[in-house]
């Protein structure tokens, strides 16, 4: 692939970076990797050779232009971090800790189809490839600020990595057959499949929403519970 990149410019999405995103980019980071570099309009993360390399913390929406504009020219991999366990640590004034305790919410890799599903028009493009990354992080609270007499509590002001616990891939489409688990019979809707990985529907339909279109699974009828679909083993390489 042709590339035009310029100068790195390390000001350039650095200046306001998040310590979950500079924590996750170190961790990243290899050998002669280049940060912050401008490729044609876009400054990206990471220029690896010819690979861009994306981290997103927050939703995978925003970037859906800038990732479709550069897989015209290039091989990007976008990387989606999940709080697999959080501490909520909550902080005075000045930064000092007065409290921990432990988030009961665990996300897991296969949370992140909810955010995937916003990315449907390049889920199937061969130079596009995912990398979940299952971490435990610290969210950090601090007083909110008074504006009324109703506005007190906390609020969230950053997050910060404590460990990477894995990292899944997801480089063609057979990958993304792992979300179904193999004892699931086919044909199965999403409401089979939310029971079979004991997650809400909601984000069985956007794993099927997410398979469909990179031609992972196949619908092969309606019936009154829904559209029932079965695998696409031709989709695993």
């Amino acid at each position: 692939m042709t590339s035009r990149t310029e100068k790195p410019t390390p000001h350039i999405g650095t200046l306001n970076e998040k310590p979950l995103h500079a924590a996750l980019k170190q961790y990243i980071a290899e050998e002669g990797d280049r940060f912050e570099i401008r490729v044609d309009r876009f400054v990206v993360d990471i220029l690896r050779g010819s690979q861009i390399i994306e981290i997103q913390t927050g939703g995978t929406s925003a970037l859906r232009r800038k990732l479709a504009a550069l897989l015209e020219r290039y091989v990007v991999r976008l990387v989606i971090p999940l709080a697999a366990r959080k501490d909520i640590v909550r902080v005075d004034a000045a930064g000092a800790v007065i409290g921990t305790r432990r988030s009961p919410r665990r996300l897991g890799v296969l949370d992140a189809f909810v955010e995937l599903a916003s990315l449907r028009e390049i889920l199937a493009d061969p130079n596009f490839s995912i990398e979940v990354v299952l971490i435990h992080e610290h969210e950090l609270r601090r007083p909110r600020a008074p504006r009324g007499r109703w506005q007190k509590g906390w609020e969230v002001g950053e997050r910060r990595l404590v460990e990477v616990l894995d990292r899944i891939s997801f480089d063609h489409p057979g990958d993304f057959l792992a979300a179904v688990p193999a004892a699931l019979p086919e044909p199965f809707t999403t409401a089979d499949l939310a029971g079979a990985i004991g997650r809400p529907r909601r984000t069985a339909q956007a794993i099927a929403y997410c398979l469909r279109e990179i031609g992972a699974i196949i619908a092969v009828d309606r019936t009154r519970q829904g559209i029932r679909y079965q695998r696409n083993y031709g989709a695993s390489t």
